[in-house]
């Protein structure tokens, strides 16, 4: 497609690594902080100085690095779950019903979106795996697939991630304390005794707005991807070399200290202590249909415990992380960055601003609707939900205050915004590149027009509900 040559080039022109965008949108806080929130007490020399000490505090601060901790393991672990032998099994069961364009495209979009919204990082690739496996299918059968769009529909989990159990704002509002924290020499101790301790997944994940917007995507967007692949005449044999896996031999002996290692037993065994813990947990609760105590850190938990019992002994487990780990290098070196520019706005009372303006152009009614494309905008240069709750959060919390606005549907209005032009912002396309052997031009036409699908969809429920 020749539009689609153009649309990557330009995306390949405009925009550099994310790691240099998060360079630059530090050099472009710092100098809208320095000119907008200016100490009249100070030179200018003596203010810029202290907005590079606010960036340094923000930079390794204490409770954001343990934010940054938890996003790296839920990606990872949710991506060693995907390499389970029974995750791979079950999609190796499902490939062989997808015999054409339209039923694969149903298939892989329909269950990518259910994985996605446990974990984001198992969403990612499963979706990458399961398109994979859909090509693979189709080389032996000699099966005619259009498998960019079967590609972009292993891509679609990341429409819907934001809005369920992993997304990042979503389980650290969760947390008790964490809105209090983060508000900390934004508001005033009367404002932030106003906030509450947590809001549970019940007011947001399960929500009604939520539900809704959820499962309208689970229906519509693998119905649309299936009328897409049947009116698609764009389809050829896949040209990819089938992976030729090296088992282990079974009759290889292991000897020592090294059986433990491969040991089902120990692996089983600490595995089931992990889970039995994480229910245990739950039967602790007063409320558990609230769901106060999914947080970061038990599903961490919990997806640690059964990346360990689906692999069934240490030695399959780390080779898995392994492979996982270099997809969480963004996230470690990228975190920071974003860590820093909200120290500055934080600091320097750019959050208050900024606050200020969405308060003076929105009402009750059009705040989430701003929110939710402000969102999009930002995540186009920021392509990390952590890192956006990061920055964007504080005038998310303030301006709902002032406005005295359902906070919760704020919070889902960024979470929407952000996962929404992931779609058109390829960045976490890598890995699913990676594994499909696909490029971004061949995927983009057709995430693009999912993106104004899922758009539609997460407006109406902010103007619903």
């Amino acid at each position: 497609m020749k539009f689609a040559d153009k649309y990557a080039k330009i995306f390949q022109f405009l925009l550099p690594t994310p790691f240099t965008i998060a360079v630059i949108l530090t050099f472009i806080t710092f100098v809208i902080a320095f000119f907008f929130t200016g100490n009249a007490e100070l030179s200018n020399a003596a203010y810029a100085i202290k907005l590079v000490g606010y960036w340094e505090e923000g930079l390794w601060n204490n409770g954001l690095m343990v934010f940054a901790m938890q996003m790296m393991l839920i990606l990872v672990l949710g991506h060693v779950l995907a390499l389970s032998p029974l995750v791979e099994k079950g999609i190796s069961k499902i490939t062989q019903y997808a015999n054409n364009t339209a039923k694969a495209a149903l298939f892989v979009s329909f269950f990518t979106i259910i994985v996605a919204f446990f974990n984001w990082g198992l969403g990612l690739i499963f979706g990458a795996i399961f398109a994979r496996k859909i090509a693979e299918h189709a080389v032996k059968q000699n099966l005619k697939i259009n498998y960019p769009l079967i590609g972009a529909a292993g891509y679609i989990g990341l429409m819907v991630w934001h809005g369920g159990i992993s997304g990042s704002s979503l389980t650290k509002v969760a947390e008790s304390g964490h809105l209090s924290n983060m508000m900390q020499g934004i508001l005033s101790l009367e404002q932030i005794s106003k906030l509450p301790v947590q809001i549970s997944f019940s007011e947001t994940v399960f929500s009604p707005m939520n539900l809704f917007s959820s499962i309208a995507v689970l229906i519509i967007l693998p119905c649309f991807l299936y009328l897409l692949g049947k009116n698609e005449s764009n389809t050829k044999v896949p040209t990819i070399q089938i992976n030729s896996k090296q088992e282990e031999k079974a009759s290889t002996k292991h000897s020592g200290a090294e059986k433990l290692d491969y040991s089902k037993f120990m692996a089983y065994g600490f595995a089931a202590i992990i889970l039995a813990f994480a229910f245990y947990k739950i039967t602790l609760e007063k409320e558990p249909s609230k769901l106060g105590f999914i947080t970061p850190n038990y599903l961490n938990f919990l997806l640690f415990g059964l990346g360990i019992l689906l692999h069934q002994n240490f030695h399959s487990f780390l080779k898995a992380i392994d492979q996982a780990i270099s997809g969480a290098a963004g996230i470690l070196i990228q975190f920071p960055l974003y860590f820093g520019i909200m120290g500055i706005m934080k600091s320097s009372g750019l959050v208050d601003e900024l606050s200020t303006f969405f308060v003076s152009i929105s009402n009750d009614a059009t705040f989430p609707v701003f929110t939710m494309i402000s969102a999009g905008l930002v995540n186009i240069f920021v392509p990390s939900g952590g890192g956006q709750w990061a920055v964007q959060g504080p005038i998310i919390v303030q301006a709902s205050q002032v406005l005295g606005i359902s906070l919760p549907k704020s919070i889902l209005a960024l979470a929407y915004g952000d996962q929404l032009t992931n779609m058109l912002q390829p960045f976490w396309a890598l890995p699913l590149l990676g594994i499909t052997g696909l490029k971004a031009k061949e995927i983009l036409p057709y995430t693009l027009l999912m993106m104004l699908v899922g758009g539609a969809i997460y407006l109406t429920a902010l103007l619903i509900f």
